[in-house]
């Protein structure tokens, strides 16, 4: 059972802390991805860097439509955040629990975090997808979860699935050297409680929120590039023109990876591919940062107040037989 208690304590926490450091990153997180949708001429873009998406916002008066979209952005990342760390924790256990092994290598490590990561993505790519549309669409028109679902196909809810999925190597790059760099630093506690029971161990505040930042780091530079073509294709009609309201709406129409490629290329050039890097480095590290953070300091009090659950039910069973 104690494989079962701990799979779900980690899951617990870590979502509680991505719920967390969603929410006071919501503005900031807006404005990132605003900013990454928009594909024009240089000398035609109406945003020439985040603060510009900022001060649209305050200047119309519409400061609190860069929280639109954040009660489905938090049902997103409490699920895709439980469902990971669960499904990271239990491949983890499964594979140390069949090989005989102490610890994992690297590769094993990047292999289970991928594949966490693509059970994570199947079942939460609808929720991305609208959220995404909802934080894109012009400022004050935002609309409901269920309303903008029901303005596509079902198969349109899961545009971006391909890039997502090739993305799970963003957070098994991070959580990689998240949990080898903590397991070095924590190395000399674990052994010196070898062989009792005890909660899992967990870092300082400080020192999960530094290697939290650094991993995050490390993993969107390196996959940069399909994270804007992954908001490309998710996002509303934002790079058309808004305030040409004469023309009929034309019917939405689908995104592909090729075409999101094709059109940063003939638009922007090759450094367009690395447009909104800055931006998505302050909103991603700051966010991984603390939610590592958060989950580390939460893990050892979710670990007894689930233990406090597992035997209140025990006991509860046991009333119900001897009655």
């Amino acid at each position: 059972m104690a494989f079962d208690l701990e799979s779900l304590t980690e899951a617990t926490s870590g979502a509680i802390g991505a719920l967390v450091s969603t929410t006071l990153l919501y503005p900031l997180d807006t404005c990132k991805t605003k900013y990454q949708a928009e594909v024009r001429a240089q000398n035609q873009q109406k945003y020439r860097n985040i603060s510009d998406v900022l001060w649209e916002a305050i200047s119309t008066g519409q400061v609190i439509s860069l929280y639109q979209g954040l009660g489905t952005k938090n049902l997103q990342s409490f699920i895709s955040q439980f469902i990971y760390f669960y499904g990271y924790n239990f491949f983890k256990r499964v594979y140390l629990e069949k090989s005989g092994s102490k610890s994992m290598g690297t590769k094993a490590n990047l292999l289970i975090a991928a594949a966490a990561g693509a059970c994570t993505v199947i079942v939460t790519q609808p929720l991305d997808t609208v959220s995404s549309r909802m934080q894109t669409i012009e400022f004050g028109k935002s609309k409901g979860l269920m309303e903008t679902l029901s303005e596509g196909t079902w198969s349109e809810s899961f545009d971006g699935l391909g890039i997502s999925l090739l993305l799970t190597a963003n957070p098994s790059i991070q959580y990689t050297f998240f949990d080898q760099l903590k397991q070095r630093l924590l190395k000399g506690q674990l052994n010196s409680r070898k062989g009792t029971v005890s909660s899992p161990e967990a870092l300082s505040a400080l020192s999960a929120f530094m290697l939290g930042a650094v991993s995050k780091c490390i993993a969107t530079c390196l996959t940069y590039p399909a994270i804007r073509c992954k908001v490309m294709i998710q996002a509303a009609e934002s790079d058309q023109d808004e305030n040409n309201e004469a023309q009929p709406k034309m019917p939405r129409t689908r995104k592909t990876v090729s075409g999101a490629l094709y059109t940063i290329w003939k638009k922007e050039g090759l450094l367009g591919f690395f447009k909104g890097l800055k931006a998505q480095i302050l909103k991603t590290v700051l966010s991984s940062a603390l939610l590592l953070m958060i989950k580390e300091k939460i893990t050892k009090v979710t670990w007894v107040l689930i233990l406090a659950l597992q035997r209140y039910l025990v006991l509860s069973r046991t009333r119900l037989k001897s009655t």
